[in-house]
């Protein structure tokens, strides 16, 4: 994408007639998506026979060059960013942004119902749209189609956001955590202590990742906020797992010293 400022314009009327249109061909030669000029400047008639013979359209901004070219790069990196699908509905708690999975069935739908009824938030039921962002961020959505809608089994599609209110629906979140919900029969062996995290990859990034077990008479929802609140507290430099097995060990310490 070219474009051309106050600087740009000056430069090309100094130029001779001559000067001026061998300028244009070397930059028609190229292959170039679109020009932009901003300031609401103009292009003079042979710049626009020159880019109509080219093919390549010719705007007109208002914004100055620097706006525009942020607002631009920013507009392309989210445009052309690597992106996919999770299968799993996602959840904002308290900022921080849980995708949860398993099998259908297993309880997802009344666990994402059960945490907007404490007053989080939805970001998408079933499929979350997830984008990298910076090489370092994973950023889901929901699909404009479903967007505020949900499954709950038995009832059917409800509208979270007219049933909840506008602060139960939040429109995109960087991923912070994975919750797999897996039938206890299933999981082998249990984290009890959770000393090493667990990750999985979503576009290449590491995200930190728990299994949680699903039992009768479990509360999956309240599981599943504290699973969310523990990784907030870990963010910030926390883990009571290593807390406590340090204290342990200086009281082992302490004890064969004595």
């Amino acid at each position: 994408m070219q474009v051309f400022g106050y600087a740009e314009a000056y430069y090309l009327k100094s130029l001779t007639p001559a000067q001026r249109e061998r300028a244009y061909k070397l930059l028609f030669s190229h292959k170039i998506p679109c020009v932009v000029f901003c300031r609401n400047l103009h292009p003079d008639k042979l710049f626009l026979r020159m880019a109509e013979a080219q093919n390549v359209p010719v705007f007109e901004c208002p914004l100055i060059t620097m706006k525009f070219i942020n607002a631009a790069t920013l507009a392309l990196e989210t445009m052309f960013a690597p992106y996919g699908l999770e299968m799993g509905s996602m959840v904002d708690i308290l900022g921080v942004g849980v995708i949860i999975r398993g099998e259908s069935g297993i309880g997802k739908s009344e666990s994402v119902l059960g945490l907007i009824e404490r007053g989080y938030s939805l970001v998408a039921d079933d499929v979350t749209k997830v984008r990298l962002v910076d090489g370092r961020e994973v950023i889901g959505t929901s699909a404009d189609v479903t967007r505020d809608h949900m499954e709950v089994r038995g009832i059917g599609i409800i509208n979270v956001a007219a049933l909840f209110g506008v602060r139960s629906i939040r429109r995109e979140m960087r991923v912070d955590l994975v919750v797999t919900l897996k039938r206890w029969e299933e999981v082998k062996q249990a984290d009890r202590l959770g000393m090493q995290q667990q990750y999985t990859k979503i576009l290449g990034v590491n995200i930190p990742h728990i299994v949680i077990p699903v039992a009768p008479g479990r509360d999956l929802a309240r599981l599943i906020e504290v699973a969310a609140l523990h990784q907030k507290l870990k963010a910030s430099g926390q883990n009571p797992a290593r807390e406590l097995s340090d204290r342990l060990l200086a009281k082992i310490q302490a004890g064969r010293i004595s």
